[in-house]
Formats: C-alpha cells, sequence, structure tokens
C-alpha cells in the first residue's frame, strides 16, 4: 500500500492559489531530492553507477537543475532537451542521447556537447558519420524481439519501432569498431511503468548475457550497460512502489553471476529513470467551476486534459483528493472532468469522492512526470504554471503560465494586429 498524502494542508495552499490561480502543477524538492539519492544508495555497489534522468517527464531547467546537484545526467530525446540538460548545466557524458528518426542537427548538437550518443538504427551510422561525423563513444539500442516480453504500456518488442536486432547488434559493434571507435556502450528499454522488481531482473540477465557475447565474439567490453527506464510508480493507494533496494541487489547477483566471470567487473550500470523520480512527487492542483447532474454527477474543473493528457490518453488511474476533507468519507460517485470539446477529458470516471462543493480545491497526484510536459493548446487551452515547494517550504514559480499573447505570438503579422486589439 502506498500513502497519498499532499504535502500542504488547504490553508498554505489557499494562499499560494492567491499569488498563482489555478490551475498549476506543484513539485516536491525535499521528496524528489531523498528519492534521486534512495535510488543511488540503491546502486551503491555498482562501479560509477549512472542516472540519466529522461528529461521528457519533466523538461523543466528547475527541475533538472536540482536532479544534476543529486547526481543525475540527462537522457535527452530533441534539440530543445539538449539545450535545456544544457543550460541547467548538464554536458559531456552526463547526457545521453537515445532518439529515433534523428535528424542532422540534434546529432550535431550532441556531438558540439560531448554527449554520448546512443544509435537507434544500424542505418543511423551512415547517417551519423556524413551529418556530424563520429563520436569518442557511441551506444547501440537492443530490441530483443520476441525473446524478451515487454509490458502493457510499452507492448510486444517485435512490434516497436525502437532499436536493432540481435543480428544487428553484433554488425553495428563491428562497423564501429573497424572505423576506430574504441569506447563502447549498450542500451535497451523494454518495459514501462513496471511495478515488478522480477521484471528489471530479466533485463539485467538479458543484457549482461549479450555484453559477455559482445566481448567473446568482437573483442569489445561494455564502458556500460543502460537498463533503460520503467520503473513504475504506485498510481492506485493499493499499489505496491518498487522497492528500490531489492531491485539493486537482484541486478548485482546477476551481475556477479554474469559480468564478474567474463572480467566485466569496470562495466558501470545506467538508468534513464523519468516517471520513478518526480513522478510522485508533482501535483495538478484545479478549483472546481461546475457540477452537472445528468444521466452522471459531472464535477466540472478549471484544468482539463491539456493538463494532465494521461487520464484520457490512456485511461490512466490518478488519485484525487478534495483539500481540506482528505479525511471524509466517499459518499458521492462523480466523473471529474475538464472543459475540452472531448468526451475523453475526464481525470476519472465513477469515482466515489466525498461530497464537492463548486469553489473546491481538488488535487490530483502523480503528475510530476509525462504530466506538464505532455501539455498542449487544443481548443486554444493555454499551458499552467509550475511550482516547486522548497525544502524550506517556501514556494518558487519555475515555469509561468501561458497567456493569450503566448498563444497568438506564432502567427506573424496577424498576431501583432490581434495582441494590438
Amino acid at each position: 500500500m502506498s500513502k497519498k498524502i499532499f504535502p500542504l494542508n488547504a490553508d498554505k495552499l489557499e494562499k499560494i492559489i492567491e499569488k498563482y490561480p489555478t490551475p498549476f502543477h506543484i513539485y516536491d524538492e525535499k521528496a524528489i531530492r531523498a528519492n534521486m539519492r534512495r535510488l543511488f544508495k540503491a546502486f551503491s555497489w555498482a562501479p560509477g553507477f549512472r542516472e540519466y534522468y529522461a528529461v521528457k517527464a519533466a523538461p523543466n531547467p528547475r527541475l533538472l537543475q536540482i536532479l544534476a546537484e543529486e547526481g543525475a545526467g540527462a537522457d535527452c530525446s530533441s534539440l530543445p532537451e539538449l539545450i535545456l540538460s544544457e543550460k541547467s548545466g548538464i554536458i559531456g557524458e552526463k547526457i545521453m542521447l537515445t532518439s529515433n528518426d534523428t535528424p542532422a542537427d540534434e546529432f550535431q548538437k550532441a556531438i558540439a556537447l560531448g554527449a554520448i550518443i546512443n544509435l537507434d538504427d544500424i542505418s543511423h551510422i551512415a547517417y551519423l558519420e556524413k551529418n556530424a561525423g563520429l563520436p569518442e563513444i557511441v551506444s547501440f539500442r537492443y530490441n530483443p524481439g520476441p525473446v524478451l516480453e515487454g509490458n502493457d504500456i510499452i507492448g510486444k518488442p517485435e512490434e516497436a519501432k525502437y532499436g536493432l536486432t540481435r543480428e544487428q547488434i553484433f554488425e553495428a559493434y563491428t562497423i564501429m569498431k573497424e572505423k576506430g571507435i574504441k569506447r563502447f556502450g549498450l542500451h535497451t528499454m523494454v518495459i514501462s511503468n513496471e511495478l515488478s522488481e522480477n521484471a528489471f531482473s530479466a533485463t539485467a540477465e538479458m543484457m549482461f548475457t549479450l555484453a559477455v557475447e559482445l566481448k567473446e565474439k568482437l573483442g569489445i567490453s561494455m564502458e556500460f550497460i543502460n537498463l533503460g527506464g520503467g520503473i513504475g510508480i504506485p498510481y492506485k493507494p493499493e499499489d505496491n512502489e518498487v522497492n528500490l533496494e531489492i531491485m539493486g541487489e537482484n541486478i548485482k547477483k546477476i551481475y556477479e553471476k554474469i559480468m564478474l566471470p567474463a572480467g566485466l567487473n569496470k562495466t558501470e550500470i545506467a538508468f534513464e529513470s523519468g516517471r520513478a523520480i518526480t513522478g510522485p512527487y508533482g501535483y495538478l492542483v484545479s478549483t472546481v467551476l461546475h457540477e452537472k447532474k445528468t444521466y452522471k454527477d459531472y464535477i466540472g474543473l478549471d484544468a482539463s486534459m491539456a493538463n494532465l493528457m494521461r487520464p484520457g490518453m490512456y485511461g490512466a488511474y490518478h488519485h484525487i483528493v478534495v483539500a481540506g476533507k482528505e479525511n471524509e468519507q466517499p459518499v458521492n460517485t462523480y466523473d471529474v472532468t475538464g472543459s475540452l470539446c472531448e468526451n475523453c477529458d475526464k481525470f476519472a470516471v465513477d469515482r466515489k469522492l466525498p461530497e464537492i462543493a463548486i469553489g473546491d480545491k481538488v488535487i490530483i497526484f502523480d503528475t510530476g512526470a509525462h504530466g506538464h510536459s505532455m501539455g498542449f493548446n487544443y481548443n486554444g487551452k493555454l499551458r499552467s504554471a509550475e511550482l516547486l515547494l522548497k525544502e524550506d517550504g517556501s514556494i518558487e514559480l519555475i515555469r509561468r503560465a501561458e497567456t493569450i499573447d503566448d498563444y497568438f505570438a506564432t502567427l506573424g503579422g496577424f498576431a501583432g494586429s490581434i495582441m494590438q486589439e
């Protein structure tokens, strides 16, 4: 079981809302730092453990700075993410570019930053060499196909667009070795939002075995093995969180069994966690605008799917509480909705909650990853602010809310005439 406790009481929240109107996402700095330290401690046995935070999960430079201070690097998949990382003080081999269908300017920027290039396809070797040159260190993303099952979110590996086949992996490293590359890494990503520690053991065993084969057949010793992300979080109160300590110990045993006898005792272990690091420590705060009673009882918020896409896109569960009513019994059944012209714009369906009144503040949990970052402007909706609950209890605005002027700013001369009205 996981306790769902918002780190602010109702009175403190109301004072924040007086300065920063809802909706907004707010992140708990203290909890994020503690969680990052816990991951590093769980893998303190591993030589040079690396965490490349998945920037796509929460692409805010203030959050990236906090994570960098705790030792994390950045997993990037676009040019803006590379620039965000650079501006946040993350450079060199603390960055790993793992993109797909990658344009030349992304490769060029990654090379300029000294980042690790993680290639998604064997054909990218020639493209990279032609458009950006070859880096000092290179990695390839492995897709095991039907050998290893994915989970419900990521699907079957053989149906995913990502990565190289087993045959291509051996060919790709051979090509790079012949081109004079001397430093190598290995990467995979086959699960997402996984709550079973055993799934990560299976991934580790597969990748360690592959690394040994590459050494034996090609004479290549991997500097690091990136086991990907995929560590899930307990979105539902009845879910159990992943025990990082057990996961670390399990992978340690497999490392000692497979890697050490092969002389790969210096190979570093890496993860690219995003959701698992910041996800549980972000919250979407919204105000109840309307209650509609037709065939169902609807609670309408000033937030919408534009602020949190996951429930509408995936049918994902996000826990909801009403500020000041956390200890009241759930007596009504509601659909909690936004105002988009889409029927999937619902944060919850048939959710048991305390009796809700107009003006109540609703807190949606676990939005610290793939929350604000997946926002959009459909229906002319404006992206919300992001706030940071600092360790000393103060509040920092780390991204202001979009304005109408922002919405029209990219429309050229037409935009200027509108904004002057």
